[in-house]
């Protein structure tokens, strides 16, 4: 299968790089200080949103925005401390990449986005975060913006997801969608493309854009 784009659009958690180590510390240390529980999280969806969208559904209103910022300030404080790696094939994919043609959008702030892709090496010419969308996904918002900084048509663009509420916000995007298992099993990514991850891919530069194709 060969997919051609003009721009690709990444989610980063999950997609570029695993921060699942550092995630899992701080959200636990926040959850104790807020008397949150497991079934609390249970009872909402965590993956691709942004923070201050879970945060609104466990807490009072009037909490949200001290809560919000504290796992702001442990999970940028944390970045240090290890936990964040770039996952298979992410560096060779990137590198084989022109830096106008592509960028990331994810549902972190910008600083913690900056502060995790920072700590891999990774520095996109274009990085869409939740602090530049009055929506977040699954609302199409955030890939349509990046689309617009790119200046490519939605329907010209590739996003890669790990997240189902990422897939949903690029499929209502109008954007072909290209899941990686990283963090769902396959069965439960609904997209045009489902693989492991980014070492399954590979990616030609033409004159018409970017060619994906799975690798053999």
């Amino acid at each position: 299968m060969k997919i051609h784009a003009q721009a690709l659009l990444f989610d980063n958690d999950g997609t570029l790089v695993s921060s699942l180590e550092s995630v899992e510390r701080c959200w636990t240390r926040w959850a104790g200080e807020y008397d949150v529980t497991a079934e609390d999280f249970g009872r909402v969806e965590l993956h691709g949103r942004t923070a201050a969208e879970i945060v609104a559904d466990l807490l009072p209103a009037g909490l949200v925005p001290e809560a919000v910022a504290r796992v702001e300030e442990l999970e940028v404080k944390d970045v240090p401390n290890g936990g964040v790696r770039p996952l298979p094939g992410t560096r060779d994919f990137l590198d084989s990449l022109p830096a106008e043609a592509w960028a990331v959008v994810t549902s972190a702030t910008r600083r913690l986005a900056e502060a995790r892709l920072g700590a891999v090496g990774i520095r996109p010419k274009t990085l869409v975060a939740a602090d530049d969308v009055t929506h977040g996904k699954p609302d199409p918002e955030p890939y349509l913006l990046a689309a617009r900084q790119l200046g490519v048509e939605p329907a010209r663009c590739v996003v890669f997801e790990d997240a189902p509420a990422g897939l949903r916000a690029g499929r209502a995007a109008g954007m072909t969608t290209v899941a990686l298992a990283t963090t769902h099993q396959a069965h439960e990514l609904d997209a045009d493309l489902v693989v492991a991850d980014l070492s399954a891919l590979s990616a030609l530069v033409t004159d018409a854009g970017v060619e994906i194709s799975v690798r053999d």
